[in-house]
């Protein structure tokens, strides 16, 4: 690899897949560089971007205006691009704003490509075609368990992924996508199955799709394989892997996170070069380890005034309601000393910047840059006021009993006003919808729900009586520290949980980049 390998990023989204590539170094600088990175979503387009301007400079080499810009003291994005027009210029160009999967926009996004790659054939396709159709949550709630329904176009976005194949050939792909693929069917049949006939053979999918051959390269197919299982071979010498070699499970690699997803390796057939797989880290990453040197702060209150001293009135005055009648006396009494001894963090409900100690002990390097010096997107959500007592309640019983608790363990003053109560409690549906992520262990996974509430994403400290802010599930999704997120809050949460873990991302590079060494 004597100069950085091309990469183009379908369905970037803020850009997790896309930071793990090029963080990868080779020799000191860097060893894949973004050509193009496409998204629809316009706030997370706008993260992806300002992360594209921050790329523009070499390793440790980012403007100090930058650093202005994330603190607040530089107001517009547009006065920090201003600053660096050429930089800011190729950002531009580099992430683009274009919806995937219109057929009649096929020869714009193909231009775009052949534009990026520069008439460079050696290049890496990347991406994670939108998965909300395939989620295991959202199908049972749109009562899909079964059977997906063939016409809800999300369905079918990753023929976008092979027709990109068929028509570009890149040597290497990477697919990413969530674990609900392996089981979702369309009429009995099995969309995983479907999606790797696809991707092993992109041309005569794309000819079965549409009737004809407008493809002007070769009609040459591709390999597939596991990152995590060895390659093995049956009695024909082909390589077998079964449905489930294809789920990482992100806790087994570094990530403070039990995130299980799908992801693919494809090699195109002609070449005759074999994979490595991943490296398996040690004990899985508490999230202690990512999130305690973090600025403490308090929830907001919505629906009623908000201040420091409300906040503490509201919860010390509970003491004197009926609300934590009837609960375990050991959470009871976690639940008072917590309130006896309550005092308003210094930070208060942070802010898009707090300055303050980034020191950490988990992959330091990683994490911290220290020009920043502070913490970006530390800032918590509003919740009204039963939803501080549950979260504190939660709390508490984590604290005690080690398990984060289901709603039949809540006093039923403390019962949320749900249509299905009765089947939450008595049938354990959806029983964890106030959830602690427990100190000691690896976070459940971010999601985009996330952006939804806090119920899933309950700080396990009592103390400050909230859910996560967006820096700590970047955290937990590996984002470094200097990454900042555009938009409202909601988007910023949103953009998060829909993101490739950049230090899994990273490790997967590895792998491609030991590729590329044998190959070229």
């Amino acid at each position: 690899m004597h100069k950085p390998v091309p990469i183009i990023d379908l369905f970037a989204g803020p850009g997790g897949l896309g930071e793990g590539f090029s963080s990868v170094l080779n020799k000191g600088r860097r060893a894949f560089k973004i050509a193009l990175s496409i998204e629809k979503d316009e706030f997370a387009h706008a993260t992806l971007t300002l992360r594209s301007f921050v790329r523009q400079f070499e390793p440790g080499q980012i403007p100090d205006e930058y650093y202005d810009f994330v603190k607040g003291k530089i107001k517009n994005v547009d006065e920090l691009y201003a600053l660096y027009p050429e930089q800011s210029a190729a950002a531009r160009h580099e992430a683009w704003k274009f919806e995937v999967g219109d057929i009649a926009k096929h020869r714009l996004i193909d231009k775009r490509i052949k534009d990026a790659l520069k008439g460079d054939r050696n290049f890496v396709l990347i991406g994670g075609p939108p998965c909300q159709a395939y989620s295991l949550v959202g199908r049972s709630r749109r009562q899909e368990v079964e059977s997906l329904d063939e016409n809800d176009p999300r369905v079918y976005l990753y023929r976008e992924y092979y027709r990109i194949l068929a028509v570009h050939q890149p040597p290497v792909f990477i697919m990413e996508n969530v674990k609900g693929l392996l089981s979702a069917k369309v009429n009995t049949e099995s969309v995983f199955n479907q999606v790797i006939v696809d991707l092993k053979n992109p041309f005569d999918a794309y000819k079965k799709l549409h009737g004809k051959e407008d493809i002007t390269y070769s009609r040459r197919g591709y390999k597939i394989y596991s990152l995590v299982k060895p390659i093995e071979k049956d009695l024909y010498g082909d390589d077998v892997f079964q449905p489930r070699d294809f789920i990482i499970k992100s806790e087994e690699y570094g990530v403070p996170q039990t995130r299980h997803r799908v992801i693919l390796l494809g090699i195109r057939n002609d070449l005759d070069v074999s994979p490595g797989t991943l490296q398996r880290a040690g004990a899985p990453i508490p999230i202690s380890d990512v999130i305690n040197n973090l600025p403490k702060v308090r929830s907001g209150i919505s629906k009623e005034k908000d201040d420091g001293n409300v906040w503490q009135t509201l919860l010390q005055e509970s003491l004197e309601t009926e609300v934590w009648e009837d609960i375990d006396e050991d959470v009871g009494a976690r639940i008072r000393e917590v309130i006896d001894e309550l005092n308003l963090p210094e930070a208060d409900r942070g802010a898009m910047f707090i300055e303050g100690n980034t020191e950490l002990n988990y992959l330091e390097s990683w994490y911290i840059d220290i020009k920043l010096n502070g913490f970006v997107n530390h800032q918590t959500r509003s919740h009204i006021k039963t939803d501080l007592y549950r979260y504190l309640f939660a709390a508490c019983f984590a604290e005690i009993k080690g398990r984060s608790p289901k709603l039949s363990d809540f006093p039923q003053q403390l019962y949320p006003a749900h249509l299905n109560i009765t089947a939450a409690v008595d049938d354990n549906k959806f029983g964890d919808r106030f959830r602690v992520q427990l100190l000691n262990e690896p976070a459940k996974t971010v999601t985009s729900h996330i952006s939804k509430d806090g119920h899933y994403y309950i700080h396990p400290d009592p103390t400050q009586c909230r859910s996560l802010t967006v820096r700590e599930a970047a955290r937990l999704q590996t984002f470094p520290d200097n990454y900042f997120f555009c938009g409202p809050r909601t988007q910023q949460y949103h953009q998060v949980g829909n993101a490739v873990p950049p230090y899994l991302a990273h490790q997967i590079a590895g792998v491609v980049k030991n590729l590329f060494n044998k190959l070229f």
